[in-house]
């Protein structure tokens, strides 16, 4: 992590333009507003009182919108898992000024200064968000995990819940959290082996708020308490997926397979950064033995990730069996209502055919319009992510104009390669021939301007 010296306020202003140029909502219109304190003031009326069960969250610790709460018990060889996920169907009716609000935005957009949410604080950050300050409205989706990690879902329902601790990744005690926690993601992560699916976690830049304030740049480390907590969503996003299938509805999360020219280019790479795969190991495979705390391993994740062709969302289709080729199975995105105006649709879906109910004709009319509306969000999104980046990449080196930094090629086309600094948490391409990935070069910073957010550097 590197602190940013910004004395005149240089990042904040090009946030600011950041958040101009894309477009950031930056408030509510007053009727969406006025509609969201309506909804928000609504009583739950078909919701079953289950206060009873030991719900609790795990999230970031500054997190105030809180999609998920979990409670987890023995069901003889099985788990169960009672994943409550925040019923913002219960708040937002088709077609009012909320939804129609949300149908414009997509998803919640984050910058390092704060975010726009998907839905008015009110809703996202109070009466939906499962937080522990009192009963909230949820539907809990209960998810059999089998002792070989195959999950079906078990049935669903709309229910008054309250969680009992706001856990954070970063400061969580296993004594926190439920006893077969540890033995659930254990076997969520045994059946992802079993499928050949990888779950690619290379290390990511990020910026974020110091505290005393100003920002800081970094590789964002992974916390051991994420991987179990991924294994939750994982679980439920895959029992849902099966149901829906099973029903014939609904939307998907699809990612087809490497082609074979893919393949090879990433054989090569691995060759090139040092990294073994034995001729007979499939890209899976391989994938699994990957390591990201090693350099050359992480380089080669980042290589993998980059290659891929990105996943979308597809409708049902009569005769198609929509694929997750990372997941290696079917897969839908239930889990995060509040931040993917998606999973409100998938959850109601699922919560109607999970009591032998007929689809709501609205949840069915918008699997087939929400793929262009989830691109066009999931696009603006990764701008705004590599924008924020190049800007403090910019802010950071903008004092060292000249000096030569030791770094280490992850990828390369033959006439550019794509670098990271060694004393730097900074990733950026230069212009250079004849370099393989695994390389380590000196660099020399020719240019680093932070009102055009660009850095330029060249062989030393």
């Amino acid at each position: 992590m590197k602190a940013l010296v910004d004395p005149d306020n240089t990042l904040a202003a090009g946030l600011a333009a950041i958040r101009t140029e894309f477009q950031v909502p930056a408030r509510f219109p007053d009727d969406v507003l006025a509609a969201a304190d309506r909804a928000a003031a609504r009583p739950p009326a078909d919701h079953v009182d289950r206060l009873d069960l030991p719900f609790v969250t795990l999230d970031p610790a500054t997190s105030t919108d809180l999609d998920q709460a979990f409670c987890i018990e023995t069901r003889g060889e099985d788990l169960l898992l009672r994943y409550a996920i925040a019923d913002v169907g219960w708040f937002v009716e088709p077609g009012d000024a909320v939804d129609a609000e949300a149908w414009r935005r997509g998803e919640t957009l984050y910058l390092p200064d704060g975010k726009a949410g998907l839905y008015p604080p009110v809703l996202g950050e109070r009466a939906a968000s499962l937080l522990p300050d009192g009963p909230r409205p949820a539907v809990i989706f209960a998810v059999l995990v089998a002792p070989d990690g195959a999950v079906r879902l078990d049935g669903a329902e709309r229910a008054i819940v309250r969680s009992r601790a706001k856990l954070a990744y970063d400061s969580v005690r296993a004594s926190d959290l439920p006893p077969q926690m540890a033995a659930l993601s254990e076997r969520i992560a045994a059946a992802e082996r079993r499928r050949g699916a990888a779950r690619l976690d290379p290390p990511e830049q990020q910026i974020e708020p110091v505290p005393g304030g100003g920002y800081a740049l970094s590789f964002r480390p992974r916390l051991d308490s994420e991987d179990p907590n991924a294994a939750l969503s994982l679980a439920t996003n895959l029992a849902v997926a099966d149901a829906l299938l099973a029903h014939r509805t609904g939307l998907f999360r699809v990612m087809p397979d490497p082609d074979a020219a893919t393949v090879v280019r990433l054989r090569a790479t691995a060759a090139a950064i040092g990294v073994a795969w034995p001729d007979e190991m499939p890209l899976r495979a391989f994938e699994q033995a990957l390591d990201p705390a090693t350099p050359t391993h992480a380089a080669m994740m980042l290589a993998i990730r980059r290659a891929g062709s990105g996943a979308s969302y597809e409708p049902y289709r009569p005769g198609v069996t929509p694929w997750h080729a990372a997941m290696g199975a079917t897969y839908a995105h239930a889990t995060a209502p509040l931040r993917r105006l998606a999973d409100r649709h998938v959850v109601l879906a699922a919560l109607a055919i999970a009591n032998g109910c007929a689809v709501p004709d609205a949840v069915a009319a918008a699997f087939d319009a929400l793929p262009p509306v989830m691109a066009r969000a999931g696009a603006r999104q990764g701008q705004i992510d590599r924008a924020v980046l190049d800007l403090a990449e910019a802010v950071m080196l903008r004092g060292d104009v000249g000096a030569t930094f030791a770094a280490t090629v992850v990828e390369a086309d033959g006439r550019h390669a794509r670098i990271q600094l060694s004393d730097r948490p900074v990733l950026t391409r230069i212009a250079a021939q004849g370099l393989a990935p695994g390389a380590r070069i000196d660099v020399r910073l020719v240019a680093a301007d932070p009102s055009r957010r660009r850095i330029d550097f060249e062989i030393a």
